[in-house]
């Protein structure tokens, strides 16, 4: 099944189930979804790249939120933008342990000679695009400049 079609389900089950918060997140995600369709002109669907940048892009968004409202001892606001990002998270591929991750920041950094921080964008594009969707940025960066420094 197609994104577009997991999430008419899951809306239906979250609707008969009275889960606002899950409802929220998957309006979030629809209204993403058809956003990015019209910015393009065309009715066909986005391709699953595409749809693995909308939603990771939704999911940082609730993080980031839930983020500024804890330092902000505002738990009442952060649970429901952490409850939102983890059911956004559900229709995301499985995300790679930072072992797994490692290991492919060592590969792109022995294929492309890589030395210093120097080459830091030309590994960091290459190990982005490898874990479009399966790794976070953030993780993926702070690997990174380990392993040039």
């Amino acid at each position: 099944m197609s994104l577009q079609e997991d999430l008419m389900a899951a809306m239906k089950a979250a609707m008969k189930d009275k889960d606002q918060e899950a409802l929220a997140a998957l309006r979030a995600i629809k209204s993403e979804i058809l956003l990015a369709q019209t910015e393009t002109g065309s009715k066909e669907d986005l391709s699953e790249e595409q749809e693995i940048k909308i939603l990771s892009k939704l999911v940082k968004q609730r993080k980031d939120s839930a983020a500024i409202y804890t330092e902000q001892n505002r738990q009442d606001l952060a649970a429901p933008e952490l409850a939102q990002a983890e059911v956004i998270s559900k229709f995301l591929p499985a995300q790679l342990s930072e072992a797994e991750i490692e290991k492919v920041v060592l590969e792109v950094i022995a294929s492309t000679g890589a030395e210093g921080m120097k080459d830091m964008g030309k590994v960091m594009g290459i190990v982005n695009q490898k874990l479009a969707g399966q790794a976070d940025g953030k993780t993926i960066s702070t690997i990174v400049k380990a392993k040039l420094a």
